[in-house]
């Protein structure tokens, strides 16, 4: 690549210098203040007001029936807890299964997945079977409250999905669950 002699470059640096500084900004001039004999202006109005009209607040969004949120409003919760290594559902697991049968009787149309989740001890294969029989225990208490079984449907993951991330007690417990989840309206 060719280079500039050395002057052109200097005389090139200087002139750039010069311009920049040309573009430098100005002190502001002063204005001067009107005679007194200036004729005096008109008095300004103020303007008007704007009307301010108030807005509701946006409302909370219906529920859709049949919904997954629908659900979880009435019947408090789409999830049942299990013990340690147990698939028999507690009395609080069943009062929520039951308002999940009232819920699907109310919605013919809706058909269920019942989800078997474990904690993360244990076997794959295991966990993959406690899940099922947990699904399973669900699906057969919906049924056995007049839910038609063709419904419903399982599927276990086992230790996959976890609720909570977590290894202690509080998060294993919140981990054994069976969670109803709406597949279809």
């Amino acid at each position: 690549m060719p280079t500039l002699p050395t002057l052109p470059r200097f005389t090139l640096l200087a002139a750039l210098a010069l311009a920049l500084a040309a573009c430098a900004a100005k002190p502001p001039v002063a204005l001067e203040k009107p005679p007194e004999t200036a004729r005096p202006q008109a008095p300004v109005a103020d303007p008007a007001p704007i009307p301010v009209t108030e807005t509701a607040a946006p409302a909370a969004p219906a529920l859709v029936p049949g919904s997954q949120a629908d659900l979880r409003d009435k019947a408090g919760s789409d999830t049942v807890l299990f013990a340690y290594d147990s698939y028999e559902l507690s009395a609080e697991a069943r009062a929520v299964l039951a308002r999940h049968a009232q819920w699907l009787q109310q919605n013919p149309g809706v058909r269920v997945t019942l989800e078997g989740h474990c904690d993360e001890r244990g076997t794959r294969e295991y966990n993959l079977a406690l899940g099922d029989r947990r699904a399973n225990s669900a699906k057969n208490f919906l049924a056995s409250q007049g839910v038609d079984v063709a419904r419903l449907s399982t599927i276990s993951y086992g230790k996959e999905r976890p609720a909570v991330d977590g290894s202690d007690e509080a998060a294993w417990a919140q981990n054994r669950r069976a969670v109803t989840l709406v597949t279809s309206r």
